[in-house]
């Protein structure tokens, strides 16, 4: 097996992060990353806690989103959504850039509004930031990556998936931007072996889907010794 894909299971954030998502699917997605041992689950703040009550001593940690997937709440939106899903038992918030600032080529307010939602949660909770990379240029991309390290995250994600899948020229580019100083989250249409393999040699170390029990169950087949 790829080195990279031995213990593909904890490199996945299992997410279950659409508008139509109810008390069952989170249930649902809380059972398949016990049963995966999967890194994290991903769902919206208003889950925070039943996901928190279902997975308390477990292995996977609860990952929640702020200003979610938009990207154009106020900062104090931002703020006290990330703040209140902590609360809850989240140890890690996916929050989206405002992409209009970033649009408008005001990386300064995209850094500060990080440095805002960074500041506002204890400093063992992990920030991710979401730039929509599907919407960028490359220089835009780099720029907003910079702006994530400046702002004091600990991930840039490519984006929500509601905007276009990753892809592998996206994670390069906001690898070689973020120059070591943080990781890449990949987010995005993420469904086949093939795509995890391409996205972690891009300089990805998390991925984020709702593909996951699909993909381990490609991947366990791909590992069986073939008879004959």
């Amino acid at each position: 097996m790829n080195d990279l894909l031995k213990n593909l299971n904890r490199l996945f954030d299992h997410a279950a992060l659409k508008s139509d998502v109810d008390e069952k699917a989170v249930l649902k997605i809380c059972e398949e990353a016990i049963q995966y041992d999967f890194f994290a689950v991903c769902v919206n703040p208003v889950w925070v806690e039943i996901a928190s009550g279902n997975l308390a001593n477990k292995n996977t940690k609860i990952v929640s989103t702020a200003g979610f997937p938009l990207g154009a709440n106020r900062t104090n939106i931002k703020v006290s959504e990330a703040t209140k899903a902590v609360k809850d038992g989240a140890v890690e918030i996916d929050m989206v850039a405002n992409i209009g600032w970033i649009k408008s080529g005001d990386f300064r307010a995209v850094e500060m509004e990080i440095s805002e939602v960074r500041k506002s949660i204890p400093f063992n909770v992990v920030l991710k930031v979401i730039i929509e990379a599907s919407l960028l240029t490359s220089y835009e991309q780099i720029e907003a990556t910079k702006a994530v390290v400046a702002g004091g995250a600990q991930f840039v994600k490519t984006g929500t998936g509601f905007f276009g899948d990753v892809t592998v020229e996206q994670v390069k580019t906001l690898f070689e931007a973020a120059g070591g100083k943080i990781e890449v989250k990949a987010s995005g249409g993420i469904r086949t072996v093939e795509q995890c393999r391409k996205l972690l040699e891009a300089g990805a170390t998390r991925l984020g889907t709702s593909s996951s029990v699909q993909i381990m169950k490609e991947l366990k087949t791909a590992n069986q010794p073939h008879s004959g």
